[in-house]
């Protein structure tokens, strides 16, 4: 494994911007002023080795998140209470977990770029939160009780989000603007594979509850460090590092919507689709307990069929909305439509009466999330209000991924509640909630 770099080993003190003509002395420029600036046909573009590690590195990323948040929280909580506490216990959790996630990762993005480390940026902040999380997750695992559960997931969330968001900064921090959407839809296939990866792992260890929690930890961290180490990352210089003060932190988890129409347009979209992947991603286990009937025993399998059918349809459709968005320069026709096919999979979702009813579902669900992760976070950058605060910005955009997954527990045991138990009632509410977020792209004015 490569050493990591120091001082001197490569690493700029600000991005590899590309030179302005007549100013070749000035050889780094701050990403405002860059931004400022029309981009040059010859600005630095990434290869396929740093994007095939990034892609590694994320995919490990989302595989520590989503296998808890798939299969094995919901049976951990289960186990403890049992089916008819189980919805309230997990609301109870992930809610708590996912608020905290809701500030930390814009924190952590500000710290991020308010770091002067000799190791970057970036890279500190990764190494913290795969440890930290991991950690997390080891709590969880042997967690007698929900409070213990409570305690871990905590953890977990808050320090996996300090290692997102520094991962999500190296997007601004290192890819020019015209292979963005490239590079955004390659990332867009790293939650399927991570999916898939994370349902197969714990279907390979269901033997064990502790190796079903740590598999994922062990095997992502290998690819989270790999990346890290290798990434020539951006410096602060101490110079440079803007003062502190209680106003500077309050902004931390605010961009002004009037300032900024665009971005807060972007972000209520992420929003509205990410409620309705919340509802599906926090409750599929029950949905296939109580509707389809599915036995206890056969859940990881089932989870594990219906995540692979949703994969396959998204890898391909994210590496061609990503491809399709950069050459026609166009961003909010490609997150509308998928909004609107992800509200119908939901629907279909809604009404299946059998398993493969729910497979053909996330199949299609598998399109409409493909195209949507492809090009909403290269959407989200283009309307970035600070491209000096990049890290910090993505942190507030990144709470509109975060809060839904606060939100969605806490509102669907109400929503059962008022559907007499039916889970085809909740995944109808996903379905509106998707349909709702393709509305809220249409305002967006800075990117076609």
């Amino acid at each position: 494994m490569p050493e990591v770099p120091g001082p001197g080993d490569g690493i700029p003190a600000h991005p590899r911007l590309p030179p302005t003509a007549g100013l070749d002395a000035l050889k780094y420029r701050t990403a405002a002023e860059a931004a400022l600036e029309p981009e040059s046909p010859t600005a630095r573009r990434v290869g396929w080795r740093f994007i095939a590690l990034y892609t590694l590195a994320y995919i490990s990323t989302s595989l520590l998140f989503l296998a808890p948040l798939l299969v094995t929280l919901a049976l951990k909580v289960n186990s403890l209470v049992g089916i008819e506490q189980a919805p309230k216990s997990l609301a109870l959790v992930a809610g708590i977990g996912a608020l905290l996630a809701m500030f930390g990762n814009p924190f952590f993005g500000k710290m991020s770029d308010r770091t002067s480390s000799q190791l970057g940026m970036r890279r500190p902040w990764m190494v913290i939160g795969l440890v930290g999380g991991s950690l997390g997750i080891l709590v969880v695992a042997l967690a007698p009780n929900i409070a213990v559960v409570l305690i871990g997931w905590c953890i977990a969330q808050l320090l996996f989000n300090a290692l997102l968001a520094a991962e999500v900064a190296v997007l601004p921090d290192q890819v020019p603007a015209a292979q963005r959407g490239l590079v955004a839809g390659v990332l867009g296939v790293c939650v399927p594979i991570a999916s898939v990866s994370g349902t197969f792992l714990v279907k390979l260890f269901a033997g064990s509850q502790l190796a079903m929690f740590l598999a994922p930890c062990a095997i992502g961290g290998i690819f989270v460090l790999l990346f890290a180490v290798t990434l020539k990352d951006r410096r602060l210089a101490k110079e440079d590092k803007p003062v502190w003060s209680l106003r500077e932190f309050a902004s931390t988890f605010y961009v002004n919507p009037r300032r900024n129409p665009d971005f807060a347009w972007a972000f209520a979209s992420r929003f509205m689709f990410v409620l309705a992947y919340a509802f599906l991603a926090t409750y599929q286990a029950y949905y296939l307990l109580a509707k389809i009937g599915t036995a206890k025993a056969d859940v990881p399998q089932q989870i594990f069929l219906g995540t692979l059918a949703q994969s396959v349809v998204v890898v391909a459709a994210s590496l061609l909305g990503g491809k399709l968005s950069d050459r026609s320069g166009r961003r909010k026709i490609f997150v509308i439509t998928a909004s609107i096919v992800y509200g119908v999979a939901m629907f279909v979702i809604a009404i299946a009466s059998n398993f493969n009813g729910f497979l053909v579902g996330m199949a299609i669900s598998g399109l409409g999330f493909g195209v949507y992760v492809a090009v909403d976070l290269a959407l989200a950058v283009d309307v970035l209000p600070d491209q000096d605060n990049a890290a910090k910005d993505l942190g507030v955009f990144n709470m509109a991924g975060a809060l839904p997954f606060s939100i969605a527990p806490g509102i669907a045991p109400a929503i059962l509640a008022i559907g007499n138990g039916s889970y085809g009632v909740l995944y109808g509410v996903a379905g509106a909630s998707a349909i709702i977020g393709a509305v809220a792209i249409l305002p967006v004015k800075r990117v076609r």
